[in-house]
């Protein structure tokens, strides 16, 4: 059987300068500490001025004293989407060349849009016939769409 002896390969490797810029800009980037938060923002108000945090709160956990059982869209929202968000964002931050801001403001934009399918999407616990014949319909969380509508996103 034949044998290679003496058989080297070379190989050059160039553009570490680029790669080490490239790896600072993404460290510089990341350092810049930003937040993202996705849902009713302390500022929406209804026309009355009623806190739309308020109300979607109520809205999640119920009001026993009023009767109004919990309708938990936004934990179950949660439960069921947060597991894709890793994955989601970092091929966001590939694709945004690892701009943080833009990747966090896409991501928002994604997830408030999960959050309002869930409100769209919640039937249980069915509202009370009273409240039904109040609304004229038995669509629960949703109204005068005030609350859905003011489902929004922040970087900071």
């Amino acid at each position: 059987m034949p044998r290679c002896e003496g058989f080297t390969t070379m190989a050059k490797i160039t553009g570490g300068d680029k790669l080490k810029r490239k790896l600072k800009d993404i460290a510089r980037s990341s350092q810049t500490a930003s937040i993202l938060k996705v849902g009713f923002l302390e500022d929406a108000t209804y026309p009355d001025g009623t806190s739309v945090p308020m109300v979607a709160a109520i809205n999640e956990f119920g009001a026993p004293s009023r009767g109004q059982p919990p309708r938990p869209f936004f934990r179950r929202m949660i439960s069921t989407k947060s597991g894709e968000w890793p994955k989601a964002i970092s091929n966001l931050l590939k694709a945004n060349n690892y701009d943080i801001k833009t990747t966090l403001n896409q991501a928002g934009e994604a997830i408030a849009g999960q959050l309002r399918q869930s409100i769209k999407d919640l039937v249980e616990p069915p509202l009370a016939p009273s409240t039904i014949a109040a609304k004229g319909f038995d669509k629960p969380l949703i109204d005068t769409s005030v609350m859905i509508n003011s489902v929004d996103h922040e970087v900071i």
